[in-house]
């Protein structure tokens, strides 16, 4: 299903409408994002991946040959720097929607992800890559900085020492290398990818979908501050749960020995 309102991205729902594939699509340019590609990322992340509706989203690039290669310097060549930034305020503005996302967000790279394409892959809950996935922050190469989170998400994945080096040099990572060291959570053969992240898609999907946005509210705060407050938080989270009709039919199925009907609420 293609949505009229989007022309850079398109948008697919699955059969039962809970999962939704959120495609950059641009592949004459690798899915290299320009500004209209911003202004849609900004508003699919807020509205329909943002909808009561839609228990997990996969995001991945149209062909196998790029998931993104960062934004259009073609369309950025001759830019003032009042434009530059302007352009760059709706790019930040799409990735703070993206990591926002109440529902899980699952990458699924095929190729390249490069400079402001792997960032948007970080602003992700996890990432599938396929073998011919290759990851590299080559900003400063072009005298210009990873400014979409790159430079905040991979330390906290990766740890401080190798993600100044990647960012540093600016080199490539080959996705044997990004399985190593933890940036991509399943490596799979070429051309698989985005299988891999709709089965893990529809997997979510099953499970209660209070539940699992209030564990994805609990991994964010926690990730942000002390032990102590985030167990507090976590409390929050857990209560949250505990009034909904969901829970209700959770521990119903169990003892019925059936499998659960979640409604989302």
């Amino acid at each position: 299903m293609t949505d009229p309102a989007f022309h850079t991205l398109r948008l697919e729902r699955s059969a039962d409408g809970h999962v939704l594939t959120v495609t950059l699509h641009r592949p004459e340019v690798l899915n290299a994002m320009n500004t209209a590609m911003g202004e849609e990322l900004l508003a699919c992340f807020r509205g329909p991946a943002a909808g009561a509706d839609v228990r997990a989203v996969v995001f991945t690039g149209a062909g196998d040959r790029a998931f993104c290669v960062g934004a259009d310097l073609k369309e950025r060549d001759g830019m003032s720097d009042e434009t530059w930034r302007a352009q760059h305020v709706i790019f930040e503005q799409a990735a703070m929607a993206v990591l926002r996302c109440p529902a899980p967000v699952i990458a699924a790279v095929e190729g390249f992800a490069l400079g402001g394409g792997w960032e948007m892959a970080l602003l992700a809950d996890f990432i599938v890559a396929s073998e011919s996935a290759v990851f590299a922050l080559p900003e400063v190469t072009r005298g210009i900085f990873p400014g979409v989170g790159g430079t905040q998400l991979l330390p906290r994945i990766v740890g401080a020492p190798l993600a100044k080096e990647l960012i540093f040099t600016g080199r490539r990572v080959e996705a044997a290398e990004a399985r190593a060291v933890g940036l991509v959570n399943h490596l799979v053969p070429k051309g698989q990818a985005r299988a891999k992240a709709a089965e893990l898609a529809a997997t979510i999907a099953e499970n209660g979908p209070v539940a699992v946005r209030q564990a994805k509210k609990a991994i964010a705060w926690g990730g942000e501050t002390d032990l102590e407050t985030g167990m507090v938080l976590s409390i929050e989270a857990y209560n949250a749960t505990v009034v909904t009709e969901d829970r209700l039919e959770g521990v119903r199925a169990f003892t019925e020995r059936r499998k659960p009907r979640f409604r989302g609420r």
